[in-house]
């Protein structure tokens, strides 16, 4: 009886290919990325902003939030992680391209096109939520959760990108027309640049690298905003002029959530809690503290004023985390230390200079997100070209069962590691090998051409989904009668309210929905109900 029982089929929740711990962590990563977006950045930028605007920020961010999603699961998913190319050069996770290495070797031009896009398609049957993930995105390891898990972790990726462009547009930009442009340039934007570099597209294979996406996330989004905010034009000249925080506080609660949510964002992107994780949170951790401290620093030394000011620390928080986004698994301590010191310099002197020289000083980009993330992102990507160290190893070498599972076959922690780095067969360990580590400018120059087709596609293709959406419209900003107002006019709610009725002219009472005749009484000046026993 006891041999039946033990021959017998019991039930199991974890199907061979899964692993709980990597499944556990990626579910974590994503939820540590969600919190960056909501409530983290969008109680940054609404506490940032003259308090007027502070309830359509919040609208804007949730409702941009929840928009990626539903596209995400109907069709956006495959087209930037999907296992097979429009083209074909991507065939269920497997390249069929690799012209450096002649298997079938294409002309340039061909090979882009084959592996541009993913094919669109729906993840939301069961096989779609429940099924091992398959992506170009790990062509080397086997993904070890469902394809949900992987969905829902790059999700929250797409859904904060745009996001952090609004704070480009901020102020001015029809609701309207914002819940048109997100879905739209997370289409024909984002799930591009993505698949070029991410989902095993052609920037990919050629050798390009973004770890955690300085490139197809901050530079998109620096680039996106700032074209958008050429298009559709700046704030009132009021509330440019008069752009103050409403509350410092909440501020820092944003700023903190993004900070520590950053966790997930670069340690969720080797795809396995491994090694390569840890190295990456605490590169990403550390090259924050040295951005923070740089632009107090600047500011203190550097400034007009010589005042350390905290939004300038908020500024080198973002530049730090940005900074190293594009390299944090692949440089070590050391070259954590350099990215975060040098992109906050470059932004520092960026927003205090080159902000004055056209055609930046002729465009409004309320908070600044082509410095912070554009530039940034833009520098941190370069700077992998350089710095990468080859002896951070993202994936090593090991024997795996028939599952793939790891089989631990070292007899020590020592031998392990060594056996984990020393090449074996057609497994080299991976790492990325910068100019200073190896003399060869070769990852630079991949980085640089990535960078230029991210800048020219999100910049062309942002003018032109603005400009349409504007036509649709009758215009995508507001004018100027509801920019006086802001909230109350456009929500019907402000984040501040006021006890008793302020006093407002006629313009604005007519805005809100509100007659513009004497206020009505409070409730100590009405009649007392009748007793309620009486």
């Amino acid at each position: 009886m006891i041999h039946l029982v033990g021959a017998a089929t019991a039930y199991t929740p974890y199907p061979s290919w899964l692993n709980p711990a990597d499944n556990a962590w990626q579910i974590t990563a994503a939820t540590f990325v969600g919190l960056m977006s909501l409530p983290g950045l969008a109680v940054l930028y609404a506490s940032i902003v003259p308090k007027k605007w502070a309830v359509n920020v919040l609208a804007m961010m949730f409702a941009g939030f929840s928009l990626v999603l539903v596209a995400w699961v109907l069709w956006e998913y495959k087209l930037g992680f999907g296992g097979t190319s429009i083209g074909g050069g991507v065939r269920d996770g497997i390249w069929t391209q690799q012209p450096a290495s002649g298997v079938n070797p294409t002309g340039t031009w061909q090979h882009f096109f084959e592996n541009l896009w993913g094919k669109p398609g729906q993840i939301l049957n069961s096989a779609g939520e429940q099924g091992q993930a398959i992506s170009a995105a790990n062509t080397d390891v086997p993904f070890h959760f469902p394809t949900s898990t992987l969905a829902y972790f790059q999700f929250v990726f797409a859904a904060i990108t745009p996001l952090l462009f609004l704070g480009s547009v901020l102020g001015r930009i029809k609701f309207s027309a914002w819940c048109l442009l997100v879905p739209l340039w997370s289409t024909f934007v984002y799930t591009i640049d993505a698949f070029l570099l991410w989902g095993g597209g052609y920037f990919a294979q050629e050798g390009a690298l973004d770890y955690s996406g300085g490139y197809v996330i901050h530079m998109s989004a620096g680039v996106s905003g700032f074209v958008a905010a050429w298009v559709i034009g700046p704030r009132l000249l009021r509330d440019r002029q008069h752009a103050l925080p409403n509350n410092l506080v909440m501020a820092a609660v944003g700023a903190g959530i993004l900070w520590l949510g950053w966790n997930g964002f670069n340690g969720g992107d080797p795809y396995y809690a491994g090694a390569s994780m840890a190295g990456a949170v605490i590169n990403t951790n550390l090259a924050t503290a040295v951005g923070v401290l740089v632009w107090i620093g600047m500011d203190a030394w550097l400034s007009k004023e010589r005042k350390p000011t905290f939004l300038g620390g908020v500024n080198g928080m973002i530049c730090g985390l940005v900074g190293i986004t594009p390299c944090a698994g692949w440089v070590s301590g050391w070259g954590a230390i350099i990215v975060g010191a040098t992109c906050t310099v470059v932004v520092w002197v960026a927003w205090n200079y080159l902000s004055k020289v056209r055609p930046f000083s002729k465009v409004d980009d309320a908070l600044g997100v082509i410095y912070t993330h554009g530039i940034a992102g833009l520098t941190g990507g370069l700077l992998l070209g350089i710095f990468g160290d080859p002896n951070m190893i993202e994936y090593g070498c090991g024997h795996l069962n028939p599952v793939g599972q790891v089989v631990n076959t070292a007899g020590s922690a020592v031998a392990s590691q060594a056996q984990y780095v020393t090449a074996k067969g057609s497994c080299v360990p991976f790492g990325v090998p910068g100019l200073v580590y190896t003399g060869s400018a070769h990852q630079l120059w991949e980085q640089f051409r990535a960078a230029i087709f991210v800048i020219l596609w999100s910049a062309a293709v942002t003018f032109i989904l603005v400009k349409l959406i504007g036509l649709v419209l009758g215009g995508a900003r507001y004018k100027d009668d509801i920019l006086e107002v802001g909230d109350l006019a456009i929500h019907g709610e402000e984040a501040f309210p006021e006890e008793t009725f302020a006093t407002r002219t006629d313009g604005a009472f007519a805005l809100a929905g509100i007659g513009s005749s004497d206020p009505p009484p409070i409730a100590s000046e009405t009649s007392p109900p009748p007793d309620a026993g009486s």
